[in-house]
């Protein structure tokens, strides 16, 4: 009897404790998203009127052609903007 009373509490404490986390991760999805939302938001005020018809084109040309590179194409486009970050990062130091 005592044994089963362990298993029931063990059981109640289990479930509360996850309906307690999922309310916690609930908030904090809410949040994230609001969050999420607002930079959506405020990118496109900043970027209202500049996305032009011609930029569209060239960032779909440029997406294209990324996704038609051979691997050491890629590789070797990665290492230069790697190159490229390092040496921004140096000049800040």
């Amino acid at each position: 009897m005592k044994n089963e009373e362990k298993k029931e509490n063990f059981m109640k404490k289990a479930f509360r404790d996850m309906k307690e986390n999922a309310k916690a991760q609930h908030e904090v999805d809410k949040a994230n998203f609001a969050a999420a939302k607002a930079e959506s938001r405020a990118n496109f005020e900043e970027n209202r009127g500049k996305n032009t018809l011609k930029r569209a084109k060239e960032n779909a040309k440029k997406s294209w052609d990324d996704a038609h590179m051979s691997p050491a194409e890629r590789q070797a486009k990665t290492r230069e903007q790697q190159a490229k970050q390092i040496e921004k990062a140096n000049e800040r130091n």
